[in-house]
């Protein structure tokens, strides 16, 4: 399924990207299904432990990420075995948390999310009871400085919306708020997020003075990639009448604004926001992100459609083609890091170490491409 469209090194011209168009809804739907596929086939035990370097629970935040992206394709194309899959996971780790309720780390609460979509379809106690005893004690702290790298938005910000609205209980919101807004303007001194030009830098060894190659900001594509999705899916569930719905929502639209430029004209983004040239190259993880962030914003009218389709169609022509194997592996899928460097080199026929969280990712960007109208 890898494509190549040829002018000169490969690279298409402004004039065939504004004449793409996007695929039909059976094509999208047919290529999230063979992505799917080929994932489920080779995990159809979904409690088997996961060996990289090491061995790990397989509840942990990259097999969480996959889960996410199962649960939006069964809104769309509801099957049985997708249900069946995600409960099989929940039951053989008992609808625990890899490392137990009482680690407050918002990796380990990212399989909350699933665990909680779950319950909402069978309302099971076990399913819930260990991941709001965590978040519970979280709520209850006066901690606020958990969240040190901003992947932590993505992976707990959902859990805690989730969970307020399920309890109608603003205090999950409250204390969101307090861990978002540490993240957002203390951790590294000043706060992760540069609001002149509206993204993150992936932790505090990423703030100025460190810079990338070039000279400019350190802004790791996938790490962008989860504050944008994080804002998109706490905005989905969030009631507007919370006090701080406004400011995550001009966050996410200030976020897209600085995306949109920063795209590559194969539809991909760079492991490197601000410098293209630092390990250079498709990557579809971040990519991925961008793009569901892109198009859930159209769906819910927050983004202007003719300004960001192009770039939708664009990244989902890219992926779907330069991307999905005929077997339906993703190839330029960055492996787990921290920066443009991790995971290098990033091919199309490169294996990350973990295969889990970049399928999970386009899932939830096919989803909402799906629906646009």
């Amino acid at each position: 399924m890898k494509k190549w469209v040829a002018f000169g090194i490969g690279i298409l011209t402004i004039t065939q990207l504004q004449a793409q168009s996007l695929s039909s809804k059976n094509k999208i739907l047919s290529s999230m299904q063979l992505a799917n596929q080929y994932f489920m086939d080779k995990w159809p035990d979904a409690g088997k432990t996961i060996i990289t370097n090491k061995e790990r629970q397989s509840t942990i935040w990259t097999r969480s990420v996959y889960y996410e992206g199962l649960m939006a394709l069964n809104t769309i194309d509801p099957q049985l075995k997708y249900y069946d899959y995600a409960v099989q996971w929940g039951e053989k780790h008992k609808w625990q948390l890899a490392w137990g309720f009482k680690s407050l780390h918002a990796d380990n609460h990212c399989a909350g999310q699933t665990y909680i979509d779950l319950y909402l379809i069978d309302k099971k106690e076990e399913r819930i009871k260990d991941i709001k005893a965590s978040i519970d004690m979280m709520v209850n702290a006066d901690k606020k400085d958990d969240w040190s790298w901003v992947d932590a938005l993505q992976m707990a910000m959902p859990v805690f919306t989730k969970l307020g609205v399920i309890y109608n209980d603003t205090n999950y919101f409250r204390k969101m708020y307090d861990l978002y807004s540490f993240t957002k303007n203390q951790h590294g001194d000043n706060g992760l997020y540069n609001r002149n030009d509206h993204l993150w830098w992936r932790d505090k060894d990423f703030v100025p003075p460190y810079k990338e190659p070039n000279g400019k900001n350190c802004y790791w594509s996938r790490g962008n990639g989860w504050a944008f999705a994080a804002l998109a899916r706490t905005l989905s569930l969030l009631p507007k009448s919370d006090s701080h719905y406004a400011e995550y929502l001009q966050d996410f639209k200030d976020m897209a604004v600085a995306l949109l430029p920063l795209q590559r004209t194969d539809g991909f983004w760079n492991v490197s926001l601000m410098d293209p040239n630092h390990f250079e190259g498709k990557e579809t993880s971040g990519t991925a992100l961008f793009t569901y962030g892109f198009a859930w914003g159209i769906n819910e009218g927050i983004l202007d459609k003719k300004k960001y389709a192009p770039a939708i169609i664009k990244a989902w022509n890219g992926m779907s083609t330069e991307a999905l194997h005929e077997n339906g592996k993703l190839g330029y899928v960055q492996g787990t890091g921290k920066e443009p460097k991790d995971g290098q080199p990033v091919t199309f026929d490169s294996v990350p170490d973990f295969e889990d969280y970049g399928l999970g990712a386009f899932l939830l960007a096919g989803t909402e491409i799906y629906k646009l109208k």
